[in-house]
């Protein structure tokens, strides 16, 4: 049932107008923090998961080399010292 009264017509268009520019600016607001958020975080330098993994390995290789390292100079040192 439509009211016969166009001021209150005017005014449902009104409404529905705003409703959709409100809709259309939520989106807008949206999109551009998600683009800040892509431009702040692709600036920085993160490694990827690969790379980390392999940066490990070497790490726990490297301990693992300086660990017979340290035992080799300590029986050596016993050597000497005997």
């Amino acid at each position: 049932m439509q009211s016969q009264n166009p001021l209150i017509a005017d005014l449902v268009k009104l409404a529905n107008g705003a409703a959709g520019t409100f809709a259309g600016m939520t989106r807008e607001a949206r999109e551009s923090a998600r683009e800040r958020v892509r431009e702040a975080v692709g600036g920085m330098d993160f490694v990827s998961r690969e790379e980390f993994d392999a940066v490990k390995a070497m790490a726990a290789k490297a301990r693992e080399e300086a660990d017979d390292l340290k035992a080799r100079v300590a029986a050596l040192e016993a050597k000497l010292k005997s």
